[in-house]
């Protein structure tokens, strides 16, 4: 069932670092953690709800590690989400750059947003309340905005 969401736990992967090889061991750290866990998973959420918190957590923390150890890590959007030389690849480019330079939890906030998931299932995932998230997301378009206007 876990290896069905392989994209969800990828993409979050994706918003976290564009080093291929990066991504890779985050991913496979996160399989462990989700196979190790699913004997403990209580069935109150949606599987892909905790396949999201799990996956979130393990990059925020991963990316906090890094931090304490004084690694950089660049956080450009090269990892192929777009390719091309249109218009709107030049946008998707440049909004997922926008997005990088927020902080991890805003990042995986707009993540989920972006993936379709209602404030419920954000809130749920991130541990806020709708209401919290509701003003971050505010906040984060506006941030967001503002980068543009840059």
């Amino acid at each position: 069932m876990i290896l069905e969401h392989k994209s969800t736990i990828y993409m979050v992967c994706c918003m976290f670092t564009d080093d291929r090889e990066e991504i890779k061991d985050l991913s496979q750290d996160i399989l462990v953690k989700l196979w190790k866990g699913y004997g403990s998973f209580a069935g109150r959420s949606d599987i892909k709800t905790w396949i999201y918190r799990v996956s979130l957590n393990h990059c925020i923390d991963a990316r906090a590690k890094q931090k304490r150890r004084g690694e950089k890590v660049p956080l450009t959007p090269e990892v192929d989400v777009v390719s091309g030389t249109s218009d709107k690849a030049l946008q998707t480019r440049q909004l997922y750059s926008r997005i990088n330079s927020l902080g991890l939890v805003d990042r995986g906030i707009v993540l989920l947003w972006l993936e379709g998931l209602s404030y419920d299932e954000i809130a749920d995932i991130v541990g806020m309340t709708v209401g919290n998230v509701s003003v971050r997301l505010m906040r984060i378009k506006e941030q967001l905005k503002n980068k543009s206007n840059k």
